[in-house]
């Protein structure tokens, strides 16, 4: 495909398509590539996602959706899921990319999203998208409200590509969708600027040994409290524990797990837990009025316009207890599951113990393990975290090469807000280097 005067977008989140949706509305031809079979990226497996002075808190896949649907019957928009950037050679108004789309063995055009081959489908296995909590099919929809609404074939599980079995899939659907004989395909885009919006990774806690988590079944992650809480989720919006399924009568967070430590590696702050957490135990609350909500913290930085007074109402209304100091370690009752936190409040100078029924742990905002790859592939610079680097004196969306530009998370850890507000400079950039190249840099 050539044609210069149109951008690449690599990581379809929020981020990436905000950048695409500015960008078509200018009137410029964006390729939209995602590596995962739906779009969305994180807020999509949110259960709600503002953090503002006003109640209720903004539905996560309500303010989303609008967004994807656009994204999705925007003409200017070509959007290639289960696709990656394999090459990228020229400059600023002239690139040359190879991306790779895999099969889906679902033929995109014919597929009506009617589930009857997950329903006949006898495999089971853990939900990806549910983080292990819930299952899914060997075809699959991550969840109902995400999209595009097309099934999935997963390969490693599919009993047909296993052992030449089953097909049961096929001959169910009416469509005639299933393709079992799609194959990687390589495609050729020529473009004038690259849009990096591949996101971020989450720090995994089970590296904090005291903490128990993957041995304990009720220390979750706050990522883990949202499916949960989900209505689309493994346990349709009832906020239980995992271990036995009962509403937590005593709910305890913990913020910077893997955040602001020398000894984890992440020596920054990830800038969005205290919010999360906030909200998070405000929605413990309202989903249990009698549960006591504790939450631990090293200090509070609270520091968007709305946050402290978003903060402050809500530890009043709801009755939240802050307790300043960093847990040392939990235990388990191996009998009722029960869990004992032992921790120094820093404000009375004591160690101190507390007994609660589910621990979540608000983990920090990581780069992604593949920034490495694409920043080999791209010719990029990245910072001493692992997040795509800004050359000094420059704005926050340049990147150590000209042409291409970067938005979100993958750029450092920040909240949905300043996410979108990037990806909208990074498609006027992208813009003006189009513009540059057509002019002869005039």
């Amino acid at each position: 495909m050539k044609d210069a005067g149109s951008v690449l977008v690599v990581g379809a989140g929020i981020a990436g398509i905000q950048a695409s949706l500015d960008l078509a509305g200018r009137g410029v031809k964006v390729y939209l590539v995602e590596k995962e079979p739906i779009i969305g990226g994180r807020v999509a497996q949110l259960d709600c996602s503002s953090c503002t002075i006003e109640y209720p808190i903004d539905c996560s896949i309500c303010a989303l959706n609008n967004k994807v649907l656009e994204c999705l019957n925007n003409p200017n928009i070509k959007l290639f899921t289960l696709s990656e950037v394999e090459e990228v050679s020229g400059s600023a108004g002239n690139f040359e990319v190879t991306i790779t789309r895999k099969p889906r063995y679902v033929d995109e055009d014919k597929c009506v999203g009617c589930g009857v081959c997950a329903q006949i489908c006898p495999v089971k296995v853990p939900n990806e998208f549910d983080l292990g909590l819930g299952t899914r099919k060997a075809v699959y929809l991550p969840s109902p409200q995400v999209l595009p609404r097309t099934f999935t074939i997963d390969r490693e599980n599919c009993l047909y590509f296993k052992n030449g079995t089953c097909r049961e899939c096929e001959k169910i659907c009416q469509a005639g969708a299933i393709d079992y004989n799609q194959r990687p395909e390589k495609v050729d885009l020529n473009v004038g600027a690259i849009v990096v919006a591949t996101g971020f990774s989450l720090f995994d806690p089970s590296a904090i040994k005291e903490y128990g988590y993957k041995r304990y079944k009720n220390v979750i992650t706050a990522l883990e409290f949202e499916r949960l809480a989900r209505a689309s989720g493994p346990t349709k919006g009832k906020l239980v524990r995992p271990s036995d399924l009962k509403l937590p009568s005593k709910v305890a967070f913990i913020q910077c797990v893997g955040s602001r430590s020398l000894k984890t590696g992440s020596g920054f702050c990830s800038s969005v837990c205290c919010m999360y957490a906030t909200k998070e135990a405000k929605l413990a609350k309202e989903r249990n009025p009698n549960a006591e909500v504790y939450v631990f913290y090293i200090d509070l930085r609270v520091f968007e316009k709305g946050f402290q007074e978003y903060f402050n109402r809500a530890k009043k209304e709801f009755d939240l207890n802050y307790i300043r100091g960093r847990p040392g370690e939990i235990r388990e009752d191996p009998e009722t599951k029960n869990l004992t936190i032992w921790y120094e409040d820093t404000m009375q100078r004591k160690v101190m113990q507390l007994n609660v029924d589910l621990v979540v742990l608000c983990t920090a905002i990581i780069p992604r393990p593949d920034n490495e790859k694409l920043a080999k592939i791209m010719d990029l610079e990245l910072d001493r975290y692992g997040f795509f680097k800004n050359p000094e004196g420059q704005t926050t969306v340049d990147t150590t090469r000209p042409g291409i530009f970067v938005c979100g998370c993958c750029q450092g850890p920040q909240n949905i807000v300043d996410s979108v507000s990037q990806a909208s400079a990074t498609a006027a950039k992208s813009a003006e280097t189009l513009a540059l190249n057509i002019h002869g840099g005039k």
